[in-house]
């Protein structure tokens, strides 16, 4: 490692960390929390609804924060509960149509500006962008659980 992949290391997490910021105050400008974004946008574009554990995958949140965050819209009248009657232990967790209409406005307009951003690239840099970012995460989870000791 030298000190221009130190450079271009921080360069990408500060970029990385004003996506982040972006999301959170985007949320927040719509009275949610960015953990609550993640799932309202998971939900959203799950027609036929998800399992908590799903939702946990999807939004790489923990269970804990998926269970509180759906009891939270299940208050709000947001979601349902419906048992999967081939496994009783499995519940889906579905919108309500007045849960569609809140979300539709907040989820639409960030995933259009995703969608719009990324079209903004050429097909080879959008290729590119993904592959590298893939393989940046991969490495540096391989790294954190693994890894090194510092340098």
């Amino acid at each position: 490692m030298n000190k221009n992949d130190r450079k271009n290391a921080y360069l990408y997490c500060r970029f990385r960390d004003e996506q982040y910021a972006l999301y959170d105050e985007y949320a927040k400008k719509n009275g949610l929390s960015m953990k609550t974004l993640l799932v309202l946008n998971a939900l959203y574009y799950a027609k036929n609804g998800m399992t908590q554990k799903e939702v946990c995958e999807k939004t790489f949140n923990s269970k804990q924060t998926v269970n509180l965050i759906i009891k939270n819209m299940l208050k709000e009248q947001h979601i349902t509960i419906e048992e999967d009657p081939g496994n009783k232990r499995n519940k889906f967790v579905k919108m309500t149509d007045e849960g569609r209409a809140y979300a539709k406005d907040i989820v639409v307009h960030i995933t259009l500006a995703e969608d719009t951003a990324m079209s903004l690239f050429t097909p080879e840099e959008q290729e590119q962008f993904v592959e590298l970012s893939r393989r940046f995460t991969k490495n540096l989870t391989d790294l954190i659980n693994n890894g090194p000791g510092e340098e």
